[in-house]
């Protein structure tokens, strides 16, 4: 799955637009290096978003085209 669905579907961004600005302006990485929007998305990937001055750091868990706003916390674990 491209990251950037990833991201939006597990709800870890909420929209997929403001998920691809993220990847393109390089504030998101996978295992350690810079990833795009189309990068694909394994389970078991570390994922490490820059919001601001914070880090987020999720490994993933799962993967599923949809998911309902209960079921999306389960899609990834925090690091």
């Amino acid at each position: 799955m491209r990251l950037d669905k990833y991201l939006k579907v597990s709800r870890l961004i909420k929209r997929r637009t403001v998920a691809n600005e993220a990847c393109d302006g390089g504030r998101v990485q996978i295992n350690g290096k810079i990833a795009k929007a189309s990068t694909d998305v394994k389970i078991g990937d570390i994922i490490e978003i820059a919001f601001g001055n914070k880090n987020v750091k999720v490994e993933v868990l799962d993967i599923q085209d949809t998911t309902k706003k209960e079921a999306a916390s389960e899609l990834f674990k925090y690091v």
